[in-house]
């Protein structure tokens, strides 16, 4: 029987989605496989293990052994341009599964890059913030730091500022980094970094902590239609490969919840499939062919006004078209596009979400939180990703989980 493992790579996609958005879902109180607290010896051989890795066996991105970190589609304009402006090094040295950036006028921003690598994702950020804005870098591996501040100066005489910086640490211990200020950061971004942490709910609560009140993490991960098991957790090729970190997203949505994210929005999701046959025989001879993996875009607000599910007020929006490069609409999540010049009706969390700093002069709010409704049609609890198959056939309605 021929034997399929499914992997979604983030796309640069900024036009209509479907229907659909990321279920709500409450803390429950039995243990996640994925949250237990991991030995230290464990931590230790694993960090060593991707450190390595990234830092020695890794030269460009056609040393990857599987697609899990390649990204598909071409980047829009706007960020080709960006992308055109770096040096060929940064470019080459660059293992992400997709440019992750919120879709929205930056400048000004302060952003934080988790995992930065050899510093792609910051020198674009860079340009987008501008003089007055600020991309910190973190990554743990010395040779890709190197990188990054080798091309330091490049960049800074290329676009007429210096406002990036680089340091080193692990993303589960964030608050020994003594330059990152609690709630001092617009946007944090990663790209299939995440993953690699082997303390994930310290991750999350730690970027939690540092953004601004109303300030976004916008990042892709893997994920995983169930929790990987041991056998491929100690796996060292599929660590570096992205795919044996990779969380089962209920468990990851619950830890973002616990972590204060009270209602993570999934952006986009694309699922491939993993041509790499010895990936593939490894995973199958273990006895679990069905496993799938994503690599899905998420983006988590820091609001305390959101609540745990969808609730219906009544209430909303009309998009003004005036955000630059989307005059005819502009997407929030995979579940909201807001054509321009259309009442869109909304649950009171978007409703939060749109009236942000970064957005909410371009649109026009109806309504209040006056008068309650009750739930907002459509809340499910299904796993959010877009589910392919051998036929090619895409997911009929109902087999997918809905909001608002």
């Amino acid at each position: 029987m021929k034997s399929t493992i499914i992997l979604s790579l983030s796309l640069y996609s900024f036009g209509a989605v479907n229907a659909f958005t990321p279920v709500q879902t409450t803390w429950r109180s039995s243990a996640l496989s994925a949250s237990t607290e991991p030995a230290p010896l464990f931590i230790d051989e694993t960090r060593d293990s991707v450190k390595n890795y990234y830092g020695n066996e890794l030269q460009t991105s056609d040393d990857l052994a599987t697609n899990a970190c390649c990204t598909a589609g071409a980047p829009p304009k706007y960020i080709q341009d960006c992308i055109n402006n770096l040096h060929p090094s940064t470019v080459s040295r660059y293992y992400g599964c997709g440019l992750c950036l919120p879709f929205y006028d930056m400048e000004g921003c302060s952003v934080l890059d988790l995992g930065c690598g050899a510093g792609r994702d910051v020198y674009i950020a860079s340009q987008l913030v501008g003089p007055k804005g600020r991309v910190v870098g973190i990554d743990m591996t010395t040779e890709q730091l190197d990188a990054a501040r080798e091309q330091k100066s490049f960049h800074a005489e290329k676009f007429g500022f210096d406002n990036t910086e680089f340091h080193q640490g692990y993303l589960e211990s964030l608050d020994d980094i003594e330059a990152l200020e609690k709630g001092s950061f617009d946007v944090i971004i990663s790209n299939c970094v995440i993953n690699l942490c082997t303390d994930k709910p310290a991750v999350l609560k730690a970027c939690y902590d540092l953004l601004k009140p109303g300030g976004e993490m916008y990042f892709s991960d893997v994920y995983a239609n169930r929790r990987v098991p041991q056998v491929l957790q100690d796996d060292p090729l599929l660590w570096g490969e992205c795919l044996s970190g990779a969380l089962y997203w209920n468990d990851f949505e619950n830890m973002a919840i616990q972590a204060g994210f009270s209602d993570p929005r999934l952006v986009e999701d694309a699922p491939i499939t993993i041509e790499n046959s010895d990936v593939r025989d490894m995973v199958s001879r273990e006895g679990h062919g069905a496993m799938e993996f994503y690599s899905a875009t998420y983006r988590l607000f820091k609001m305390d006004d959101l609540e745990p599910a969808c609730e219906d007020y009544g209430q909303a929006v009309i998009y003004k078209g005036t955000i630059p490069r989307a005059a005819s609409g502009w997407t929030l999540d995979k579940g909201h596009t807001f054509e321009t010049g259309k009442i869109h009706p909304v649950c009171g969390n978007t409703w939060y979400m749109l009236h942000n700093a970064q957005v909410k002069d371009h649109f026009e709010f109806v309504g209040d939180f006056s008068r309650h409704y009750g739930i907002f049609e459509g809340c499910g609890s299904s796993m959010p990703y877009s589910k392919s198959s051998e036929s090619g056939v895409a997911p009929t309605k109902g087999e997918g989980g809905g909001c608002c």
